[in-house]
């Protein structure tokens, strides 16, 4: 494996405490991967020591995800250092992960529903009997034994089907140890448990540390990386950033390295007074995935929907925007009801809706730009129900040129652009409708640095031109950076209202981690 001179050495030194560095079981040191142009690790280091849970935190796009991939095997580094028991690794495949004693248990396991958890735990090595034949017997007497080592009471003969999530994730667990893992990766794994199955879990994790097990806990949730963890690590921006014992650090520490970054350069935000209420949603909810959501924007108000991945932002934006249903509560623009599950509702009454994912909810790739600019005004332009070309142009090129979308030829596909212009484009294809409310999801995910200054700019001028802004972000800078008032959602629903005074890293980070008031 090459090694990665620099700072990556540096950093797995400093990762690694004095005492540790002899015996860490697993050690990446200085790793970088690129897909094409995009670095999506510069500096991946994470040192684990035998019988220590370490925590590796970091915000939505820091790396981590990435890092986790290259030690199950998943993605080859382009550079560093990787030994697993002091030896010197290259993975190829996640077989290869597998067979150094590397197990990742990831949020939703992937068990095979048909079989039984004996066949899942043992699936393609079977204890064989008399004549070569698979032991039955044996297999379910292994699958006792190893959930009697977890403490945790799962019948061998049991359908995986129908299975709750923690229990498959102790099956996965079971597997692991039954391949000899003495490394294992759990990956955001208690986001969709309850209280009773996340302590389960640990109990299970700490019985694997004392056992001698190297665990590495990504998380985004404090409380349980401080309750849990005997190490942390950053990273931000996809690079490494320091290594702390839990006990000689704090929550407003960690949130401050994993959120470093100069705001003012990066958000151009221009104060603006705000007019009346645009939008006023009422007790909107939808069972299981938001609840009893309440909130206003006004006329010129950037309004952030924050929270981490899966607190449900974006499925309360697309119920306002009418492209989901809700069961309860109602939305209002300027005064008027709409209908639940309406997009031409929606758009009608002023709203836009500029999604998540541009590539495939927001652009028809193929097409031009000039033609996916005037998407929405396409009722409007026909006549005799046909749309012409000039007509299209005319009303794409106002927009276009305003927001300064940087394309050969407006005749060109939408898919020769870079992530900027396309956004650009989305943007234009909404503004070119008049909307009094534009609802902007992750409104700069893929794009470059300089690139995001532009888009930032765009939406400060458009607030300052009265419009109202809902903007769901999860860059935790970005909220901090462009919005008026900041909402916090964790878990479906809100458990933070700040000003823009009030935002800070640690207030947002709080209410999106901390756990949720019993009243609630």
């Amino acid at each position: 494996m090459t090694h990665f001179d620099g700072r990556g050495t540096d950093a797995a030194d400093q990762a690694a405490p004095a005492g540790r560095r002899r015996e860490s079981v697993l050690t990446l040191r200085g790793a970088l991967k690129t897909f094409g142009p995009v670095v999506a690790l510069a500096d991946g280091t994470i040192d684990l020591a035998p019988g220590e849970i370490h925590a590796l935190v970091g915000e939505n796009g820091a790396g981590k995800s990435t890092l986790v991939k290259i030690l199950a095997g998943v993605h080859q580094p382009d550079a560093g250092e990787f030994t697993v028991a002091g030896q010197g690794v290259s993975f190829r495949t996640v077989a290869d992960s597998k067979a150094a004693g590397i197990s990742v248990i990831y949020q939703e396991p992937t068990l095979f529903p048909d079989l039984t958890v004996a066949e899942n735990i043992f699936i393609g090595r079977q204890p064989k009997g008399r004549f070569g034949l698979i032991s039955r017997g044996e297999m379910r007497r292994q699958a006792r034994e190893l959930f009697g080592q977890l403490g945790v009471p799962i019948d061998p003969d049991r359908v995986a089907e129908g299975l709750s999530i923690a229990d498959q994730q102790i099956i996965e667990i079971a597997k692991a140890i039954s391949l000899d893992a003495r490394i294992l990766v759990m990956d955001e794994p208690t986001a969709a448990l309850s209280g009773i199955e996340v302590e389960r879990l640990f109990a299970v994790a700490r019985r694997l540390r004392d056992a001698g097990s190297g665990i590495l806990f990504i998380s985004h949730r404090f409380d349980e990386v401080f309750g849990l963890c005997d190490r942390i690590t950053v990273m931000r921006d996809g690079a490494y950033i320091a290594t702390h014992e839990t006990s000689a650090t704090t929550v407003e520490a960690v949130v401050r390295e994993m959120v470093g970054r100069d705001i003012e350069a990066l958000f151009p935000k221009t104060e603006t007074e705000t007019g009346d209420v645009v939008l006023r949603v009422s007790g909107l909810t939808r069972p299981g995935v938001f609840h009893d959501i309440d909130f206003e924007v006004r006329a010129g108000e950037i309004v952030a929907l924050s929270g981490l991945v899966g607190a449900g932002r974006t499925e309360v934006a697309r119920a306002v925007f009418g492209i989901d249903r809700y069961e309860s509560g109602s939305v209002e623009m300027l005064g008027r009801t709409l209908r639940g599950k309406d997009p031409r509702a929606a758009i009608d009454a002023g709203v836009g809706f500029v999604p998540e994912d541009r590539r495939k909810q927001g652009l028809v790739m193929e097409l031009s730009v000039e033609r996916n600019a005037a998407l929405t005004l396409r009722h409007s332009l026909a006549r005799f129900g046909l749309i012409s070309g000039k007509a299209e142009r005319e009303a794409s090129a106002t927009w276009a040129k305003r927001l300064q979308v940087k394309s050969g030829s407006p005749e060109h596909a939408v898919s020769t652009l870079s992530g900027g212009n396309q956004q650009k484009v989305v943007l234009a294809k909404w503004l070119a409708t008049d909307p009094k409310l534009l609802i902007i999801d992750e409104p700069t995910r893929g794009i470059d640095v300089g690139t995001k200054s532009e888009v930032h700019r765009l939406i400060s001028e458009l607030a300052g031109r009265g419009i109202a802004i809902l903007m769901i972000s999860s860059e935790l800078p970005e909220v901090l950076g462009m919005a008026d008032r900041v909402l916090v959602m964790r878990e479906g629903r809100i458990t933070g209202r700040l000003d823009r005074s009030e935002a800070t890293s640690e207030t947002v980070m709080h209410a999106a981690t901390a756990a949720l008031e019993s009243s609630r």
